[in-house]
């Protein structure tokens, strides 16, 4: 799971988080257990101030890992570990590129802020997947984007380009993806 999450730190005290698992960077319950680990440890750290969350490859995360595997996705694994990211005090900075789908959508919102690329996409697919809101999406992004926005997005599963994102409140600010 360590080989999955790579921490570098930068001056002016900032910690970069990186999820390493391209290209779509899915997750499992090892991976959330593991970031909530990492950062409730730079929560700790008195040398740190902020911290940024993004991801190798082409996509931030495109969702939960459905292959079977024995990283398995049990449901209260997953909520425990989105919980601690919730709770911890520092700050975090999601810097989103390609997509941000469905519990991909919900680890951009543990975030603070969430800057993405005009290319980013953004979609709680859940309904067309047949099941409820997952990530304490139902409570996140209504609050950060109301309640009839967010709906669209629920009933619908459309994807948000991010510069509707950004119009909506999704993302805070737009930057142009670099190479």
């Amino acid at each position: 799971m360590r080989d999955e999450i790579n921490v570098t730190f930068k001056k002016n005290h900032v910690a970069v988080v990186e999820i390493c698992k391209p290209p779509n960077n899915f997750f499992s319950t090892n991976l959330i257990s593991g970031l909530a680990d990492t950062f409730e440890q730079l929560d700790e750290n008195n040398d740190v101030r902020v911290s940024v969350l993004c991801s190798q490859g082409k996509h931030f995360c495109a969702g939960a890992d459905f292959s079977g595997d024995s990283n398995g996705n049990d449901t209260l694994g997953l909520y425990a570990g989105a919980v601690r990211i919730f709770r911890c005090r520092k700050p975090i900075i999601a810097a989103i590129q390609g997509a941000a789908i469905g519990g991909g959508l919900g680890l951009a919102l543990v975030a603070d802020f969430r800057f993405a690329s005009p290319e980013a996409r953004f979609s709680a697919n859940f309904s067309r997947l047949g099941f409820h809101q997952g990530f304490g999406l139902s409570v996140t992004l209504p609050q950060l984007i109301g309640t009839q926005a967010s709906n669209d997005m629920f009933f619908t599963g459309r994807r948000v380009t991010g510069e509707e994102a950004a119009e909506l409140g999704l993302c805070d600010k737009l930057v142009p993806l670099r190479n």
